[in-house]
């Protein structure tokens, strides 16, 4: 039995790769990534897929985009003309993550049609409050032929985080609730607060993907509709963060901004 980990980089596919080698050894365990860009992968999301590899003693496996190096997922959406399309998946996950992984996974566990391949295991770091996602997973990957488990959810655990073991997660955890890309298209209008403020440059070609488009990433609001509101939000020092809830969130910045206030310049202008 194979046990392909979906090593992505975030905290939970770490502790699932532990998990399986602890289980049923290292050498019948492969750690999967995607590599992305270190233009919104930060760097030290890499430093820890490489230290929890080292511990494992296992290898990196690198299923990759064709130029992933220089296409980041503002490039990659921006050359096919759209975010997403319908409702299909995320047009930067699908090209980046999801279409070489589906490529790999041919390659290597190969699947007669009408089959289910009984000799590989697909990991994936969801855990026992994340049901819907479970299932879905499952049924997603029994149509691609192949069989999933869920570690956090349903083994019996030995880790609960990587500094037990003395490796630091990735330090964008401070900050960000997942160790997705720097200006995630999927992530809504808390998260691109972090990205005004901590990445101009992003949010600079965010908006220029955005008007040769003609469509928006977050539903509803232009990245630039947003930007006198985010203005005054910095001036204020609303920190960025996503470590308070959206509720919580919010509320704070309508209780340091009324609405009828929020397109007016920033006082840090005047």
């Amino acid at each position: 039995m194979k046990y392909i980990v979906c090593f992505s980089g975030g905290h939970s596919s770490a502790l699932c790769a532990i998990e399986c080698v602890r289980k049923v050894g290292k050498e019948n365990v492969v750690l999967l990534n995607h590599n992305i860009s270190e233009e919104v992968e930060d760097k030290d999301i890499k430093r820890f897929k490489q230290e929890i590899a080292d511990y494992l003693g296992i290898k990196i496996t690198y299923a990759n985009m064709e130029g992933w190096e220089y296409k980041t997922p503002l490039r990659v959406c921006k050359e096919l003309g759209g975010f997403k399309f319908g409702n299909g998946p995320a047009l930067c996950t699908y090209n980046l993550k999801t279409k070489p992984f589906y490529k790999w996974l041919r390659d290597n566990f190969p699947i007669e049609k009408g089959s289910i391949r009984d000799d590989v295991r697909i990991i994936y770091g969801f855990d026992k409050n994340e049901p819907s996602r479970i299932q879905r997973r499952i049924g997603v990957m029994i149509n691609q032929g192949y069989k999933c488990e869920f570690p956090l959810a349903f083994w019996d655990r030995t880790i609960t985080c990587t500094e037990e073991i003395g490796i630091a997660r990735p330090n964008t955890y401070k900050l960000f609730k997942h160790a997705n890309c720097k200006g995630c298209l999927k992530s809504g209008k808390q998260q691109w607060y972090l990205t005004y403020c901590l990445y101009p440059e992003l949010w600079e070609e965010a908006k220029q993907v955005e008007n040769e488009i003609g469509y928006s990433i977050i539903k509803g609001s232009f990245l630039e509709e947003l930007e006198p509101k985010f203005a005054r939000m910095k001036c204020k020092g609303i920190v960025p963060t996503e470590k308070i809830k959206p509720q919580t969130f919010w509320a704070m910045v309508r209780k340091e901004i009324p609405d009828k206030s929020e397109n007016l310049p920033c006082e840090c202008a005047l």
